[in-house]
């Protein structure tokens, strides 16, 4: 397969420069001008046409048309050739957002280490669902969890949901609100928020109920960090919007449900690419995954 001369057309549509392309690619500059025009010839039209009085190149209507279909073509054989790789070490690379794998990639575990998948994992961390996503879509992931607030429907993508939990104000043990079940976000305009960053689906969440209750609250701190969260709220600084997903009973916290007119759930979904072949350990843990929700 002659990839080069694609690679060659969308590096001149970068740089509008012949020599320039062959120095980045160290040919000859024939070499990528007759690479320009066996595909002018193939295709029948003209791509660039040169403006000799400004010593420009114009790349025309058909040759941005083109680009774009090089851009995926090019995009979708570098993913073939990250997926067969992987393939043939039998690993399964996954994007793990922070909180899903804190508090609930530990509960299964002991299922992947009973399956023998355990060890084929190589997770990627530290990262929200929204990079985790790219990542997913370009290739540079096989599979991901992923946290949203609906389902996920990307034409391009299949998702599995595995779980859904709530989201709930956490407040300190002292805290006026603490007697309380639940609570209206309206009852909150004078409170100090404690917040995850926005890397998180928890800001979306948050501007959500804000923009509901009809006031901008009071934000004292952003963090990455979900237990540094927790300490601080724990210490009466201020409250915080969080999923239960990521509460446990030893923590010194107080849950309140959030009255509202439109709940919103913390989705926990398993997904990949469509045009992705599963590999039999990929299967077995989509299987695993959906089993461990549906016991």
């Amino acid at each position: 397969m002659d990839t080069k001369s694609l690679e060659y057309y969308h590096k001149l549509v970068e740089e509008k420069n012949f020599s320039k392309v062959a120095e980045f690619f160290e040919v000859s500059q024939p070499t990528i001008t007759l690479a320009i025009k066996r595909l002018e010839n193939e295709y029948q039209t003209k791509f660039f046409l040169r403006d000799r009085s400004h010593k420009e190149l114009i790349l025309t209507k058909d040759g941005k048309q083109f680009d774009r279909h090089v851009v995926t073509i090019l995009n979708e054989l570098e993913i073939a050739r990250k997926e067969i790789s992987r393939n043939q070490e039998q690993m399964i690379r996954l994007g793990l957002p922070p909180i899903i794998s804190q508090f609930y990639f530990p509960q299964i575990t002991p299922g992947l280490t009973d399956n023998k998948l355990l060890r084929r994992i190589e997770p990627y961390e530290e990262k929200g669902s929204a990079i985790l996503l790219k990542m997913l879509k370009d290739g540079t992931l096989d599979m991901s969890l992923l946290s949203s607030t609906t389902p996920l429907t990307d034409k391009n993508l299949k998702a599995h949901i595995i779980s859904k939990a709530n989201f709930k104000i956490i407040v300190s043990p002292q805290h006026r609100l603490a007697n309380r079940k639940s609570v209206t976000f309206n009852e909150l305009v004078n409170e100090n928020f404690i917040n995850l960053n926005s890397s998180f689906i928890h800001a979306e969440v948050f501007k959500h109920f804000a923009h509901e209750a009809h006031f901008r609250p009071t934000i004292i701190f952003q963090t990455s960090d979900v237990p540094l969260l927790k300490s601080l709220v724990s210490q009466n600084t201020g409250i915080a919007l969080l999923t239960d997903l990521a509460l446990k009973n030893t923590d010194d916290l107080v849950a309140l449900d959030i009255e509202t007119n439109i709940p919103l759930n913390f989705i926990v979904s398993i997904a990949y690419r469509r045009s992705h072949i599963l590999t039999p350990n990929q299967s077995k843990l989509i299987s695993l995954l959906t089993d461990h929700n549906h016991p």
